[in-house]
């Protein structure tokens, strides 16, 4: 389920296993925030089937997922699709307009962080660590940081290089 690069690549991944792979969209247009050449991938790949207008409802299963039902946006029509995973890429806006005022933000409300914070930093005018905030002692690790490459795996290993940049900053 979503409509950018992320969930076409995985789509076009995980079509060269499964026998079938919904790609649910919530507007209609596969092209409006996803790069061409996965598009032309997408539309010309049999195991990939486009679903526009179309929105999650309810997942049905015992101990594993077996169906999702999907409601069609336009006239609303619900209808039950066979699967066995269900994957969600629907967004990469950050959710920091609380943290407005409080730490240093891009245009794009992404949280600076390292040499990008220095030039707003607030405090002791130390220079921030590589993944501390403009706020001292404030770290962010993942997609919420400015530059983020945006997978899971980039942000777990930020999380952990985090925890020892605390204690770098703490004996400073």
């Amino acid at each position: 389920m979503g409509g950018g690069n992320s969930a076409g690549q995985a789509a076009v991944s995980l079509s060269a296993t499964a026998t079938k792979v919904h790609l649910l969209l919530r507007h209609a247009d596969l092209g409006r925030d996803m790069s061409r050449y996965l598009v032309d991938q997408i539309e010309q790949n049999p195991e990939i089937e486009v679903h526009r207008n179309t929105e999650v409802r309810e997942l049905i299963g015992g101990d594993t997922l077996e169906q999702i039902v999907v409601e069609e946006g336009t006239g609303g029509e619900r209808t039950t699709l066979s699967v066995r995973a269900l994957f969600v890429f629907i967004g990469a806006e950050p959710k920091t307009g609380w943290l407005d005022g409080q730490i240093a933000l891009d245009d794009h409300g992404f949280v600076l962080t390292g040499a990008a914070a220095a030039s707003s930093s607030e405090g002791d005018g130390s220079t921030p660590l590589l993944l501390e905030t403009s706020r001292p002692g404030v770290f962010a690790a993942g997609d919420v940081r400015s530059g983020s490459v945006r997978r899971l795996a980039s942000a777990a290993g930020e999380g952990a290089m985090s925890v020892r940049l605390v204690h770098e900053r703490l004996q400073a």
